[in-house]
């Protein structure tokens, strides 16, 4: 009989590094099984039960502390196994507080947090150590062991913070337990990475041979308990019935003078009345500027969250829509998995498909925390999504336009829309602006005491270890009394009026203009959260923003480079988000990640940002054309399990939420959730929905959706919903994140012909 697999079992203390880890571990010991459990899924029991299954055992970083119970979990008992079935284990952050704590080390605040740093750490060159030479090690704690007083830990590695000496590895001198307390998964890690990972790989092996350990063969039992190893694709539930592939219709015209603003109004956009969805780049990197062409029975999909249903809407008829065993997202991947498309031009990123929004809270049912949104008439739907099968793609750098249909023996609307768009001249613009000296603005900021109070407490909670970032945000309002806005039918559509000055005042690389009743979304989003191209062979990219100045006198490119790249606070920021990143990557796509671009200084019309690239590639076959996964549900399951977006909670993403809940007010609603498409050909992009406003109107819509509020005849108060904030780490300073987030204000501010007021 051939020898057992080897197989590691990774346990996972609710970081959100965790699956940087495994593609560490899969990197040293390649023919390696890893499954992976969270500390708190199995019982200790269970897991002695079965260490005969595994070479070896890691055990994770995570947030808190290891002397509160709830946060290590089954861990601590297994540095006190029986050594009848005792095995290898090596500790990573908590894992090595953890093994200190439980053979007599204090664990301790350390004198300066270090969360996203780099430090020089000094070995002795032996056991985990041996061959490696300089370390330079990313660290993610504010605790540490002090060693003092224990005679069963030997320290192997430390660095210095001013004076004082921190242990930064060491090992059991009876056991064979190894640990280090920086992060060797990170990306910024060198030198103590993959080298300790393979000594380590070493080290358990050797021991295992040594104590005539074999591993038992795997079996149904444990295959029940420990489940499937990673990496393992997890696509969502589609349906068996695939109907032959829809063909895309597509003509094209080269009108390079035709703007984006004209084609809008050409095709109605200014009837408040009617849904319109538009995605524009109006800025680079950004090129493609999508318009959906609406139809009477556009099929729209709205959901909120905790509902057992969802509302489908297709001209007068809404039904309810019972999810029963299945979530939001396997719904939604099963009705596109029926609708898959072909035979459109290759390089057009959409075709047709999903256009709309969906929310932050959307992202932390995601999660699994309970939610804690009450139950309200006139919430914005979580979920808002209305199906294109009819579009106009603007390509901004060839001037082409392609009109595109997927609806079969539409051949006439497209000859009668492209005959329009080659005769038409250069549409002339309405005003770029409402202008009425009747209407009265009333701004609601969020009060600066109370923000600043919360900046106190979020740091105090990244110096006891529960998170290493916290992005904390607060809403601000616009109450409007606007005589526009009361007859909408006559002076045309006011929402569009302020697109069209948020996209001048701030033109972006990833803009919507979205009319989805009973929400009015208009976004200028820097940030792009997640695209995937089209499988087979799909790419997997994210660009996340941490870092922001405003633009100046003074402030050149060379004076943005030294002031976010040479600034330790600004990289930490942008260091933590790439780690989690790359993390929700490798859990879903498996080992092919790889960080494109680190904090690169990119140029808008009235900020510099850091951004980062990260990609990721489909395992071979994850995505075949043969498959139901080749409708892009892999990208939608990726989407799913990467909300919500890392720069706009912090990390680790699921303990910082929820401390997050406790410093903010209420629910965030559209406001840092995501906006974009899902092709019928399996492509998407979604984007971070900052630098926006949103608003609810009740008077539109399906007329059996829970969240209608019929509006009174006539009114003209309109309240809009903008959300700004910023990351908060330990090196922050409370005066200057104020000042951040009335930055990211400021721009959206000035469409509704208002600013910050003076001394705020």
């Amino acid at each position: 009989m051939s020898p057992a697999p080897e197989r590691i079992l990774l346990v996972d203390s609710y970081d959100s590094f965790t699956f940087n880890l495994a593609a560490l571990c899969r990197r040293a010991a390649p023919d390696c099984r890893i499954h992976i459990i969270k500390n708190g899924q199995l019982t200790l029991p269970d897991v002695l039960s079965y260490t005969e299954y595994f070479s070896a055992i890691i055990i994770g970083p995570g947030p808190g502390s290891p002397d509160i119970p709830e946060d290590v979990g089954i861990v601590k008992h297994l540095w006190t196994m029986d050594k009848s079935r005792m095995l290898p284990i090596f500790g990573v952050c908590l894992g090595l507080q953890s093994l200190a704590s439980e053979y007599g080390a204090r664990v301790k605040r350390l004198p300066i947090v270090k969360h996203g740093q780099v430090s020089v750490v000094e070995h002795t060159g032996t056991d985990i150590f041996k061959g490696v030479g300089a370390v330079n090690a990313v660290r993610y704690h504010s605790l540490h062991a002090e060693l003092s007083g224990s005679k069963d830990l030997e320290e192997l590695a430390w660095t210095f913070d001013d004076d004082v000496r921190v242990t930064m590895g060491l090992k059991h001198n009876k056991r064979p337990f190894w640990a280090v307390q920086y992060h060797p998964e990170s990306i910024l890690t060198c030198g103590g990475g993959i080298e300790v990972m393979l000594n380590f790989w070493s080290l358990a092996r050797s021991w295992n041979a040594a104590h005539n350990r074999y591993l038992r063969h795997w079996d149904s039992k444990a295959s029940s308990i420990f489940g499937s190893p990673w990496p393992n694709p997890r696509i969502p539930f589609t349906s068996g019935h695939y109907p032959a592939s829809r063909t895309v219709l597509t003509s094209t015209i080269h009108r390079p003078d035709l703007t984006v603003v004209a084609l809008c109004e050409l095709l109605g956009i200014a009837d408040d009345y009617s849904p319109f969805v538009m995605l524009e780049s109006a800025a680079q990197p950004g090129r493609y500027t999508i318009i959906g062409c609406l139809h009477s029975k556009s099929p729209r999909i709205t959901y909120s969250i905790g509902e057992y249903a969802l509302h489908f809407q297709q001209g007068d008829a809404c039904s309810r829509i019972a999810l029963g065993p299945d979530d939001i997202w396997s719904w939604t991947a099963c009705f596109m998995s029926q609708r898959k498309a072909s035979g459109g031009l290759s390089n057009i990123p959409f075709w047709g498909g999903l256009v709309g929004y969906l929310s932050y809270e959307l992202g932390v049912e995601s999660l699994s925390l309970p939610s804690t949104v009450p139950i309200m008439n006139d919430r914005h739907p979580d979920m808002n999504l209305v199906f294109v099968e009819r579009s106009i793609v603007l390509d901004s750098m060839t001037g082409t336009v392609y009109i595109q249909s997927i609806i079969e023996g539409d051949s006439k609307w497209l000859a009668d829309t492209t005959k329009l768009l080659r005769s038409v001249a250069q549409i002339p613009s309405t005003n770029i602006a409402p202008s009425s000296t009747e209407v009265q603005t009333t701004i609601i900021l969020p009060d600066s005491e109370i923000y600043k109070s919360r900046i106190y407490c979020a740091k105090e909670h990244l110096f006891a270890g529960e998170s290493y970032e916290l992005c904390l945000t607060a809403p601000t309002r616009v109450v409007l009394n606007d005589p526009l806005s009361q007859n909408a039918s006559q002076t045309g559509s006011p929402s569009w009026q302020r697109y069209k000055l948020l996209r001048e005042l701030n033109p972006a690389p990833y803009g919507a203009y979205l009319r989805l009743h009973p929400t009015t979304l208009l976004a200028s989003s820097p940030e792009r959260f997640l695209s995937f191209t089209r499988p087979p062979g799909s790419t997997f990219q994210l660009r996340p923003i941490k870092g922001t100045i405003r633009k100046r006198p003074g402030v050149t490119r060379a004076v943005a480079e030294r002031e976010l790249r040479g600034s330790p606070k600004e990289v930490a920021e942008n260091l933590m988000i790439v780690d989690l990143i790359r993390h929700d990557l490798h859990q879903v796509i498996g080992e092919d990640v790889d960080v494109k671009k680190f904090c690169i200084v990119e140029e808008y019309r009235t900020v510099w940002q850091l951004v980062s690239v990260i990609e990721g590639k489909a395992a071979k076959g994850a995505d075949a054309p043969d498959s139901e996964r080749a409708n892009g549900a892999l990208g939608w399951e990726l989407l799913k399990r990467s909300l919500p977006p890392g720069s706009m909670t912090g990390a680790p993403k699921k303990r910082s939420v929820e401390i997050l809940r406790t410093l903010e007010d209420g629910e965030r609603n559209v406001y840092s959730g995501v906006f974009g498409y899902w092709c019928v050909g399996g492509g998407g992009d979604w984007s971070v929905t900052i630098r926006s406003c949103f608003k609810y109107d009740g008077r539109y819509g399906c007329e059996h959706m829970s969240h209608e509020v019929p509006m009174p005849s006539g009114a003209h108060v309109e309240e809009w919903v903008m959300g700004a904030g910023g990351a908060i780490t330990a090196l922050s300073d409370v005066e200057s994140e104020w000042e951040e987030m009335l930055i990211k204000l400021r721009s959206v501010l000035r469409v509704f012909g208002t600013s910050v007021p003076c001394g705020k």
